[in-house]
């Protein structure tokens, strides 16, 4: 719906003052702020003026569009004059000119939201500007543009000096302004400068505390690798003499003396077992940890793991069972370091469970681009508050089974970083009494570079012509999707206006689909911005909205309107029209 607000004559000079006038006092009792008022007089007044001067007589016309917020003032200047010749170079801003022909179309042009003009030789020009109004502005019905019209009076007798008057006050505020954000700026450069001092001088002590870090960091991985291989020797020797002893090589031992190399031997083990697990550590932390990726079949892995940890199972009450994934599961990926992370998972569930079963399983996620490895067991569990500790290095519950099982609380903290190393994660789910359940997400292809998170919007494959689908609604989302199968399109279906101009930016679409009711976005200003600009203002935009109002769509460029729900048949028609697909 158009509502005419007012429209004025140009035949003399005091008409371009007046168009300035009224442009001004329209814009106020429409609800815009003083900044945007003097905008609109300015623009206005410029293209009043050009009419004036290179034609004589034309008229501008005011009036306002839509019946939903934020409504459109439209602002028309026309004549009949010769027409503007070369409008592209004017537009361009290369045209050159002695009398500054072109400049007040250019000025009026960035002053507005959007902005048209029509040219033909020996009929005329007419220039449409369109702004929207602020979306705290009430809305403008036939009984408040009367209202409004009252309140345009006649112009007063002194409307030139009046006008002087106004622009000078305008002028002496903008200066005022200026002035009070040059001091603000004066003020806020001068912190800036004592903030840069300080921030230059805590740089020079982070790089300092960070080399202090870095050296720190260097000696104690360089102090965990060379103690660890000065233990393994000794260690190494100790076990072996100790297996030496109790296999009665050198002579009997009395149970007494067995009991005690047993201690010792398995003293020795432990302490084997940390000296490895720091080494792998200090390994990682360093980023000295090869990744060596093969294929390998996890049914084949589960069969080396069940041979390998049977041993473990020194009670008859508790069962090792591996299931076997539904359908063959091929991973490329480091098959011994994922080993690694499944026999500390199952040690640790074999040590705490007295009774029933250790459950090993593989799973190959919804999307297919990773498998969830689960150990799972009916053991003692862990408390809530317990379960984020046990992932830190050296950190351990206290248990009733503590007294007789050892450990180095390095397993679930190397698990953790094995796993991050092959691009995934560990997970816990532990119920005291009950059970835990500990998990290893990792990629099916192992990727040494992956690709930094960036926006992707939700597509299918590549083919197809591409079509922008702005829709916050999931189960619209969903509708279209419906719609569009077996169809020449290919949607590109985002939720907000800022993920629309992101997929553009990656990929020009052939249409677009736009709801005007957007979490995360203004559509009517979108719109605005989208027909405003040259290079995709060609690319048809259909309105699909619970919104109704089409003559404010239609005029800010929208190629066609459909209400929700809208008919399959009828918007393929509409789509395959604009995109020229036959």
């Amino acid at each position: 719906m158009s509502l005419r607000i007012l429209s004025l004559g140009i035949g003399q000079e005091l008409d371009v003052v007046a168009s300035r006038q009224r442009a001004r006092q329209i814009a106020a009792l429409c609800g815009f702020g003083a900044q945007d008022q003097i905008r609109i007089a300015t623009a206005v007044s410029e293209l009043a003026r050009n009419v004036y001067s290179y034609v004589g007589t034309g008229r501008v016309e005011f009036s306002v569009e839509g019946t939903t917020a934020p409504q459109l003032l439209v602002i028309r200047v026309e004549d009949k004059g010769a027409g503007i010749p070369h409008l592209d170079v004017v537009l361009s801003g290369r045209y050159q000119s002695q009398t500054g022909m072109g400049m007040g179309i250019l000025g009026a042009r960035r002053l507005m939201d959007q902005f048209d003009i029509a040219t033909t030789p020996g009929e005329g020009t007419t220039i449409t500007l369109k702004k929207l109004l602020p979306h705290e502005s009430p809305l403008l019905t036939p009984a408040t543009i009367g209202d409004m019209g009252m309140q345009l009076t006649a112009l007063a007798p002194d409307v030139t000096v009046s006008e002087v008057q106004q622009q000078n006050k305008e002028l002496l505020s903008t200066l005022a302004e200026l002035k009070t954000r040059q001091d603000e700026l004066v003020q806020l450069t001068r912190e800036l400068e004592d903030t840069n001092r300080g921030v230059v001088a805590l740089y020079a002590e982070l790089d300092e505390k960070a080399d202090h870090l870095r050296r720190a960091d260097e000696m104690k991985t360089r102090f965990l690798s060379n103690m660890t291989h000065e233990f393994r020797t000794p260690l190494s020797s100790i076990r072996a003499l100790s297996r030496l002893l109790i296999e009665r090589v050198d002579g009997e031992l009395t149970p007494e003396q067995e009991k005690q190399v047993r201690f010792i031997m398995k003293g020795a083990e432990s302490l084997t077992e940390l000296v490895d697990d720091l080494l792998d550590l200090a390994k990682i932390e360093a980023g000295k940890v090869d990744v060596r990726a093969a294929p390998f079949e996890v049914v084949e892995m589960f069969s080396a793991l069940r041979g390998m940890l049977r041993p473990l199972l020194v009670s008859a009450t508790v069962e090792l069972l591996f299931d076997e994934p539904e359908q063959p599961i091929t991973m490329m990926t480091d098959e011994a370091k994922l080993s690694q992370i499944l026999r500390n998972f199952i040690s640790n569930a074999l040590k705490f469970t007295e009774s029933g079963h250790v459950r090993v399983t593989a799973t190959l996620l919804p999307k297919g681009d990773a498998v969830r490895f689960e150990v799972s067991d009916t053991g003692i569990g862990i408390a809530p508050e317990h379960q984020q500790i046990i992932f830190e290095e050296f950190s351990q519950v206290e248990n009733r089974l503590q007294h007789r099982i050892k450990g180095t609380g390095l397993g679930l903290p190397l698990c953790r970083k094995l796993a991050a190393l092959l691009g995934g994660s560990v997970t816990l789910q532990s119920t005291p009494g009950s059970g835990s359940t500990f998990s290893a997400t990792v990629p099916l292809l192992y990727d040494a570079l992956p690709e930094p998170a960036i926006f992707r919007p939700d597509g299918g494959d590549s083919e197809g012509i591409p079509l922008l689908v702005v829709e916050d609604d999931r189960s619209a989302q969903l509708l279209y999707r419906s719609y569009f199968r077996n169809s020449p399109y290919r949607l590109i279906c985002v939720r907000s206006v800022w993920e629309a101009e992101q997929a553009w930016q990656a990929e020009r679409p052939a249409a677009v689909i736009l709801d005007l009711y957007l979490n995360g976005g203004d559509s009517w200003r979108w719109l605005t911005q989208v027909k405003d600009d040259e290079r995709r203002k060609q690319v048809p935009v259909v309105i699909v909205s619970e919104v109704v109002d089409r003559q404010k769509a239609f005029s800010l460029g929208a190629d066609a309107y459909f209400g929700k729900p809208v008919a399959r048949d009828e918007l393929l028609a509409q789509l395959n029209t604009l995109c020229h697909v036959h």
